[in-house]
């Protein structure tokens, strides 16, 4: 009844605010944080540290992967089995999604360790930049069985209607992981690994917390006997394939992205597109917590058939993606000296006017990737894997793999420009996308309102 009273009665715009805002600004502390370690790492260790975080980070993503899929794709089925009251089967998917990110998190973890290494010696940096880079990604690996289930504990407290548990664990954890960050690096004087360890303490703290109240059966979803079954698990994957497939695809995009720069302008070209990604990761985590929060009501309301008050819920998430992006486009457009002074102490001329120049051509990708990441979004939480895995995959790995290729000849420029051509090109496939599904709607539509008759 509880969750009829939350996802059913409570008015659209209301029930938005309530679930948005607290995941936007739980995401935004996340985020800040991950800021906070780049200025850290930046002013404190040197540009060559900061351009081995950027070297590393796509590896860690790729060690969240699995675990991220199963969290995503457990997350919106247990919305619908909800949405159905069928809340014996939202539990034993939950029960089983936990035991599988645990695992998962057992295998990526033993891999990124052992085959670290080799996956930074391939990128061709500088023999500086590859020790600091595995070392900070041992340590997450290290961590990885303990930490991975972090993101899907932060998608069940939305689920169950705790939103604003979730943002305030969330912001406390991002200032002690900041505090622990300062303290190992400007007072300890620790390398790298420090960084990383501050940042998986945190996590471990924040999975603890959030667990226990679902151990202890307080929530709305707790542990039941597992009862794994193929039907469920292809579920999971079918509703967590976009993510999975935007994470792999989007981490060997960065791969190639950090060769090609090494190849065209060494480890300076890796330090500028590192505070792309820094200032980028900033927004779209911002933009990731209006939809993910989202998701779980859309999918209420898909489950029970609400199919106008998933339409404005939709409307809700592209409006409210649409000013955050905004917000940031005009940041990086007409403070990019500032912007770029927080992460590096470099005074090279040269280095810094590049940097200002690809950083502006970066901002005109955040006018579209709204819009894309929205579509994407509002896919998975009514069940069309099929169109959120054509946008994750064409984001992440289709049009920034054609672009790096197809602009070769143009240097660095031509890697600067490969963001927006991606974005724009992404938000005219959404555009398609939503038209197509319009039809749809409609078409469920006519047919209840034949039957209500």
């Amino acid at each position: 009844m509880e969750h009829k009273e939350y996802f059913l009665k409570t008015s659209v715009w209301r029930l938005f605010f309530i679930a948005a805002i607290p995941g936007a600004i739980s995401m935004l502390a996340s985020a800040l944080y991950g800021l906070f370690d780049g200025i850290f790492v930046g002013q404190i260790l040197g540009d060559t540290a900061f351009a081995s975080i950027n070297l590393a980070f796509p590896f860690v993503i790729i060690n969240f992967a699995i675990s991220d899929l199963i969290a995503v794709g457990s997350a919106v089925p247990i919305s619908i089995a909800l949405g159905k009251q069928e809340e014996k089967e939202a539990n034993n998917i939950f029960t089983c999604a936990l035991l599988m990110i645990m695992g998962a998190g057992v295998v990526m973890g033993t891999l990124l360790y052992v085959g670290s290494p080799y996956l930074l010696a391939f990128l061709d940096a500088s023999d500086e930049a590859q020790r600091l880079a595995v070392q900070y990604i041992r340590v997450y690996a290290i961590f990885s069985p303990f930490i991975t289930g972090g993101f899907a504990l932060d998608n069940y407290l939305r689920i169950s209607g705790k939103t604003k548990f979730g943002m305030w664990l969330s912001i406390t954890v991002s200032i002690a992981t900041a505090l622990l960050e300062f303290v190992f690096l400007f007072v300890l004087k620790l390398d790298i690994w420090g960084a990383a360890l501050a940042s998986c303490l945190s996590m471990f703290a924040f999975v603890l917390i959030a667990f226990l109240p679902f151990a202890l059966g307080k929530f709305t979803l707790h542990l039941t006997k597992p009862k794994f079954s193929i039907k469920t698990t292809k579920q999971i994957i079918k509703c967590g394939l976009p993510i999975f497939l935007s994470n792999i695809s989007g981490r060997v995009t960065s791969v190639v992205m950090n060769k090609a720069l090494i190849s065209m302008g060494g480890d300076s070209a890796v330090a500028i597109f590192g505070i792309q990604m820094y200032l980028g990761e900033v927004l779209n985590p911002v933009i990731y917590g209006i939809c993910d929060s989202t998701q779980p009501a859309i999918g209420y309301n898909w489950g029970a058939k609400r199919l106008d008050r998933v339409k404005n819920l939709a409307k809700c998430i592209f409006s409210a993606s649409a000013i955050v992006s905004i917000v940031a486009f005009t940041a990086m457009w007409f403070f990019p000296n500032i912007l770029i002074s927080l992460f590096t102490t470099s005074t090279d001329v040269g280095f810094l006017n590049e940097a200002v120049r690809a950083l502006k051509i970066f901002a005109v990708s955040k006018l579209f990737f709204w819009f894309a990441f929205a579509t994407q979004s509002y896919m998975t939480a009514v069940e069309k894997s099929f169109f959120a895995t054509l946008i994750s995959v064409g984001s992440a790995f289709i049009f920034p793999m054609t672009f790096i290729f197809a602009l070769n000849s143009l240097g660095l420029t031509g890697l600067w420009l490969n963001a927006p051509l991606t974005m724009g090109a992404c938000a005219i496939m959404s555009v398609v996308i939503l038209f197509i599904f319009a039809k749809e709607m409609r078409k469920k539509e006519k047919i209840e309102q034949i039957n209500l008759k």
